[in-house]
């Protein structure tokens, strides 16, 4: 018989897959569309098979900075942090293999799930539960340890049945009487204060927290990354007056804020021992930390934020405002600001902090992302710098941790990249806080991201020495001895950082070098920037009504 020209049909069943691409199919399959890393055996493949399926992979430097990336995308995306971890060999276990550890059980402690698939034909289920418990209810991490043996292992394409992609979270709402209860007690209140929480802009609330402010006009306080959610310079906005509000307020609406640190735990002398709180919160475990609040909503923040707007349509009412309590708040918050601006127009030199964040603030673009990591730069920054959109602002947060700074400001600008093409993301770090992952530059410059960072340089963690104290100082003594633990190098050039991989450097000791160093870049949007700021060695906040947490002896 002639040789026929037709080939044999493909048998499917015979299609076999790697362990690396069902990952990453797993992970395209449940939304997944940034993943940040730093590869290495036995994962470097699954970096691979995530690109191949347009899933976008940034290489790190530092896997701590990995994770902050991660996590700040989430936050903006809705996606919270899933991490995937590569660990020993199955066949190897109890051995001694290399890099083993019960990594499941260790990162079971500080996430909402944590598991190891027990094949590779698990993994779509597993990932699909991991993306689930992150994202319903309170948003939170979770972890997915991966065997080295399942990265290029070879299963039939037949034997994996992806799991689709899990059904946005579920909006639940406030019990109805709860919700009348508190309308009711907001209406009564002499002295009330809403305040706004990193919870309230996660869950889009913006909207319809900003009708409650002006239907009923009230005045608001945000917390750091609750800033925005209602613009800054909105007339209602008691910032400048913040220790004020909190220890007067008579009636306080909590809308996905805390009671934690930040806010001073809810208790005297920070607040009136009398002081009846409202807390609206997702997590129902949060309701009545620290403090027995006067009413509870439980539910999705911007869900029951219209509940209660829905109260007050029913019966309309605003706090008058032309109330004693206002008049006490707009004293205190331009006496504030009276401050700050004496203190931003010194003129001597080395400048101050609040010198060089008016001057920043001057020229910052109203939709930029503002990032910031340091002591007394993160705080007196966030009381200058506005934000005027949600989400915008990213900051150390609730466990204050240093190193945070480039990790947030390339998520943020990864995203501008793809969402809001021409949008900046400005990065405010002190010099200690730079140093935590100040490598992450490279990452910056070679992904050409649109970010400038502000280095606020004192020489030091919240203070240092200038050149000439800092050279008399060692003629006597070696400098493990005679520097002080708080002291850096002075006058570290960290602006070579940038130019060393193809940024742009400044080093900027006046206001005038200041004001043009930012002009220059923010009109040159081809390149990353880094703009190392030279400040007072002792400068420090203006004085403030209490002291910050623990006092130091120093």
């Amino acid at each position: 018989m002639p040789e026929s020209n037709f080939a044999e049909p493909s048998d499917r069943s015979e299609e076999q897959v790697s362990g690396a691409k069902v990952i990453a199919q797993a992970l395209k399959t449940q939304g997944v569309e940034y993943m940040f890393g730093v590869v290495g055996i036995p994962v470097i493949e699954i970096a691979v098979a995530a690109q191949e399926l347009g899933i976008r992979y940034i290489g790190m430097r530092n896997e701590q900075a990995a994770c902050y990336a991660a996590s700040a995308i989430g936050y903006l995306t809705g996606r919270p942090l899933l991490v995937i971890g590569g660990s020993s060999e199955r066949n190897q276990e109890t051995m001694g293999a290399f890099q083993e550890f019960p990594q499941v059980e260790a990162c079971r402690l500080y996430s909402k799930f944590s598991a190891r698939p027990s094949s590779v034909e698990a993994i779509p289920s597993v990932i699909e539960k991991a993306v689930r418990s992150n994202i319903y209810g309170r948003p939170g991490a979770c972890y997915v340890d991966i065997p080295a043996d399942f990265v290029n292992l070879l299963v039939n394409v037949n034997s994996i049945k992806y799991t689709e992609c899990c059904m946005s979270p579920p909006v639940s709402m406030a019990e109805t009487p709860a919700v009348s209860m508190a309308a009711s007690v907001i209406r009564n209140a002499k002295q009330p204060l809403l305040i706004i929480g990193k919870g309230a802009a996660y869950a889009h609330a913006e909207e319809n927290i900003r009708k409650l402010v002006e239907q009923c006009k009230l005045p608001f306080l945000p917390t750091p990354m609750g800033k925005g959610v209602v613009p800054d310079n909105h007339p209602n906005c008691v910032g400048a007056a913040r220790s004020r509000a909190l220890q007067f307020a008579d009636v306080i609406v909590l809308f996905g804020a805390r009671l934690n640190w930040i806010l001073h735990f809810g208790l005297p002398p920070r607040y009136r021992p009398d002081v009846k709180f409202i807390q609206v919160d997702i997590c129902a475990e949060e309701l009545g930390n620290n403090v027995r609040p006067a009413v509870t909503l439980l539910g999705d923040i911007n869900a029951v934020t219209k509940q209660l707007l829905e109260e007050f349509d029913k019966i309309p009412w605003q706090y008058p405002p032309e109330s004693k309590w206002w008049k006490t708040l707009r004293e205190k918050m331009k006496s504030n600001e009276a401050a700050s601006e004496e203190l931003a127009s010194t003129k001597s030199l080395p400048m101050n902090y609040y010198t060089v964040f008016y001057h920043v603030q001057e020229q910052l673009p109203r939709d930029c992302f503002i990032v910031s990591e340091g002591a007394n730069t993160m705080d007196i920054g966030r009381t200058v710098l506005q934000n005027y959109l949600p989400r915008h602002r990213l900051d150390a947060g609730t466990f204050g941790t240093m190193g945070i700074g480039l990790g947030f400001a390339i998520a943020a600008a990864i995203l501008a990249k793809d969402r809001s093409p021409g949008q900046r993301v400005i990065c405010v770090e002190g010099d200690s806080a730079f140093g935590f992952s100040g490598m992450e530059v490279e990452t910056i410059c070679r992904y050409n991201l649109p970010i400038i960072i502000l280095v606020v340089n004192n020489n030091g963690i919240y203070q240092g020495f200038d050149k000439d104290s800092w050279k008399e100082m060692l003629k006597s003594q070696d400098a493990t001895i005679a520097s002080p633990p708080v002291c850096l190098l002075p006058n570290s050039h960290y602006e070579q950082v940038i130019t060393a991989f193809g940024g742009k450097g400044y080093f900027v000791q006046t206001p005038e070098e200041l004001q043009e160093s930012l002009r220059q870049t923010l009109a040159d949007t081809t390149k990353p920037s880094l703009i190392n700021i030279m400040i007072e060695p002792q400068a420090t906040r203006k004085a403030q009504d209490f002291h910050w947490l623990t006092r130091s002896n120093m």
